[in-house]
């Protein structure tokens, strides 16, 4: 036992340094992409699946008016809300009910109530269905779209301005299928005199958390994955897809995590398309609210990981299969699965049993993980903030001791209750595969049109 402990633990040190060393390469490349300036905009129709977001959606329409893009379409879908979601979205918009009629190449999705197009807004257009849950509604979102690219979006998602535009750029190359958006966090925004700009001042210590976590989710590990043509994630907060790929694979699969699963379809399609790629583009970036209390975040994570263990379950044997001759299978069983999920239970199994033995010996092993596991996380978190600050999302002076306290109690406090949400979530799933729990919106006004003169 204590072999494959140490054997788990040195993959705990090795995936991040090969991550850290993988984003650092490719933070200081300038993608071929951002080289290429397209002589027309691609049709784009943002899909956003709404259950309950009343308290939300004014931030959202408001975000959209901002764009700085114009061959767009806006696809809102009411998932049979039991609140004031229809009502906000018949007042904001100004709706005019549609004739009812299904499109060609239709996916499966739960009865369409009424079809409305906006008066107020150009290309704006409200599905109201019965409730299925979100695969359901992006489903139906896929079906009724009109543009050749679709984009998937949270409804507390709010788009850069310029994000739709690189997105153009990214999409100009036609082997290009998929991409991934970069996602940071609504709170970890404080208003000046010029506008919005990252802070981690004035948050909750549960945001700047997630703040730092968001950090190191994107640029150290969605980058070099999609470097290595290994990504298994692209956020459902902001994805962009091939709309003939979408209905190729068969749209989205009703779980409670349709952005891994939909994401892995993809994979699989590319596998079989030679010279397809599925891509994570940093500089394309929405912002999207985060849990401001720890049950909520609880609730989240725990979601989370059922989510990653119905997609190992179910595509278990084709990466066992196809594990030697593909990244995705290879990083999904080895570095997500072994480093991510049963090296956290052995890590508690392995620090109870050496605390319980309390001898000289253990102590040692003890003090030598510590070390080793907090020299690399440190290194994990400051190399993120270094990237972050390569893509012009960087911190302040002000913000420094924001900075060191936040990472200081991460280390020591945050990461092991994420382990915590990872053991649970995991042995979960087996015990209830459901249990979407929906995360309470703030209804703060984050001043949006700011934001967007900022990033202008």
């Amino acid at each position: 036992m204590y072999i494959v402990s140490f054997i788990l633990f040195v993959l705990c040190i090795l995936f991040p340094l090969f991550h850290t060393f993988n984003a650092l390469k490719a933070s200081k490349k300038i993608p071929s992409y951002l080289e290429v300036t397209p002589d027309k905009e691609v049709g784009m129709s943002i899909l956003i699946p709404c259950y309950n977001e009343a308290s939300i959606l004014s931030t959202t329409i408001q975000g959209m008016k901002q764009l700085h893009y114009r061959n767009y379409e806006l696809i809102f879908i009411n998932d049979g809300s039991t609140d004031e979601t229809m009502k906000s979205l018949i007042s904001e918009l100004e709706l005019i009910p549609q004739e009812l009629k299904k499109p060609a190449h239709a996916l499966d999705f739960m009865p369409v109530r009424q079809i409305y197009l906006s008066s107020q807004y150009k290309d704006v257009l409200v599905i109201d269905k019965e409730n299925g849950g979100k695969a359901d509604s992006l489903n139906a979102g896929i079906t009724y779209a009109t543009k050749d690219i679709v984009i998937t979006l949270d409804a507390d998602s709010v788009l850069d301005a310029k994000a739709l535009s690189i997105l153009n750029q990214v999409f100009d190359d036609s082997s290009v299928i998929a991409a991934g958006g970069n996602v940071h966090i609504l709170q970890g925004l404080e208003q000046t005199r010029n506008g919005f700009v990252p802070s981690l001042g004035k948050m909750k210590q549960i945001v700047r958390f997630q703040i730092l976590e968001y950090l190191r989710g994107f640029y150290i590990l969605k980058a070099p994955l999609a470097k290595s043509n290994a990504l298994s994630i692209i956020s459902g907060a902001f994805g962009a897809f091939k709309r003939n790929v979408l209905l190729e694979v068969g749209g989205y699969r009703q779980t409670i995590g349709e952005d891994i699963d939909i994401t892995l379809k993809v994979q699989q399609y590319a596998m079989k398309h030679k010279g397809t790629r599925v891509l994570f583009v940093p500089e394309a970036i929405c912002f999207t609210e985060v849990p401001e209390s720890w049950k909520d975040l609880y609730n989240q994570r725990i979601r989370w990981q059922k989510a990653f263990m119905d997609c190992f379950v179910l595509y278990f044997i084709t990466f066992i299969k196809s594990m030697v001759t593909n990244r995705v299978s290879f990083f999904f069983l080895v570095d997500s699965f072994l480093v991510g999920v049963v090296s956290s239970y052995f890590t508690g199994f392995f620090l109870i049993s050496l605390i319980v033995s309390i001898s000289e010996i253990s102590w040692k092993v003890i003090q030598f993980y510590v070390i080793g596991s907090l020299v690399v996380n440190m290194l994990y978190i400051v190399i993120s903030l270094i990237i972050s600050n390569q893509y012009g999302f960087g911190y302040s002076k002000r913000n420094l001791f924001a900075i060191i306290s936040t990472i200081f109690l991460d280390l020591f406090i945050f990461r092991f209750i994420n382990l915590f949400y990872i053991m649970v979530g995991s042995a979960a799933y087996f015990v209830n595969k459901e249990g979407w729990n929906k995360v309470a919106r703030t209804g703060r006004d984050y001043y949006v049109e700011e934001v967007y003169k900022q990033s202008a």
